[in-house]
């Protein structure tokens, strides 16, 4: 890379750094100790995020990566099974985390590019017999990550729900993305996370926040989730640092989110016109834009290589899949330009 060219980063949403006047709110925070709940600026983030997803209440932790294991911690004992797309991130991107920490294993089933759908969990189900495991719970991520940013409808989850329920299985919504989900299809966060006990979402991916994610649900689980913290070295102390960066974002970068779907539309459409990739636009719903590498002789670490080396920084997709990822430090203008490095990268 030329040592004068600003490289443009769209490897993940998560590379976002805070704005001065997030800094600012995190400068002049209150605070006080949470592990005795006596942080006022996180005791205002969990109930500001429990409202907004129409939960009893949330526990602000932080990452993620917590944030799902501390909801599937809570509702789940050993030798537990939970039905989950087998791109999930619970599964692919959390360290085993499911079997290590919980003693659950995971049946993965091959949803629509990510997406479940109530026959697909109808015929995963087991019979109650002693010999097989419990299945106890459905999982479904929302945006997702590996279907390409993919976003279920809320019929679609609402019969998901609507079958577990049925058969007492609980629903965990992996909501990193759902305030993308959200935008994208102008169904709201609360709606969504009806469909499930149990939901994460997070404040760094989109939103800006430097880190945390919350679970939110009944008192009850919160509660579970909260000693299950614990266990996991997440309590903190004088976390309303934190939590004032995510109260900043809510109140300043969510309304704003929808237009990384559109960068993500119109990256879409320059990358599909580049010799040696392959991808259809209109597969991009919200902020993340998987393309196949088709270029002769090249494989992804080639081109990645290549992309930094013209000042474009992206992401493996896996699958022989390049991934571009639109974010708020990103901005509409940079579009043109980041298609052009990657025109220039791959001649």
């Amino acid at each position: 890379m030329p040592p004068m060219v600003h490289p443009i980063d769209l490897r993940s949403d998560t590379v976002t750094r805070p704005t001065p006047g997030m800094r600012r709110a995190m400068a002049e925070a209150e605070v006080g100790d949470d592990v005795f709940g006596e942080d006022p600026t996180v005791n205002r983030l969990e109930a500001r995020v429990a409202e907004l997803l129409g939960k009893e209440a949330a526990l602000f932790v932080p990452t993620g990566t917590m944030a799902n294991q501390a909801a599937l911690g809570a509702q789940l004992v050993p030798g537990d099974e939970i039905l989950c797309d087998e791109g999930a991130h619970c599964i692919n991107y959390e360290g085993g985390a499911l079997a290590a920490l919980s003693g659950v294993q995971a049946r993965p089933l091959r949803g629509d590019r990510g997406l479940l759908s109530a026959a697909l969990v109808a015929e995963a189900l087991r019979p109650e017999t002693d010999s097989f495991p419990r299945t106890r719970l459905v999982e479904v991520e929302q945006t997702h990550n590996r279907g390409g940013g993919r976003v279920y409808t809320l019929p679609a989850l609402q019969e998901i729900a609507q079958l577990a329920r049925a058969h007492g299985l609980c629903v965990h919504l992996d909501g990193a993305r759902l305030w993308n989900a959200s935008a994208a299809s102008g169904v709201a966060a609360r709606d969504f996370a009806a469909c499930a006990d149990s939901v994460s979402v997070c404040l760094s991916k989109g939103l800006g926040a430097p880190a945390g994610s919350l679970v939110a649900g009944s008192r009850e689980l919160v509660r579970a989730a909260r000693r299950i913290r614990k266990r996991l070295g997440g309590g903190m102390r004088q976390a309303g640092i934190l939590a004032a960066a995510g109260l900043f974002a809510l109140d300043h970068q969510l309304a704003r989110i929808g237009e990384d779907h559109d960068h993500a539309q119109a990256l879409a459409a320059g990358l599909a016109e580049i010799p040696g990739l392959s991808l259809d636009p209109a597969d991009v719903e919200t902020n993340l834009v998987f393309a196949r590498l088709t270029k002769p002789g090249w494989d992804v670490p080639r081109a990645l290589a290549a992309l930094r080396a013209h000042g474009l920084l992206a992401g493996d997709g896996e699958h022989g899949r390049l991934r571009f990822v639109t974010h708020l430090d990103v901005p509409g203008d940079a579009i043109p330009e980041a298609v052009r490095r990657v025109e220039r990268a791959l001649a």
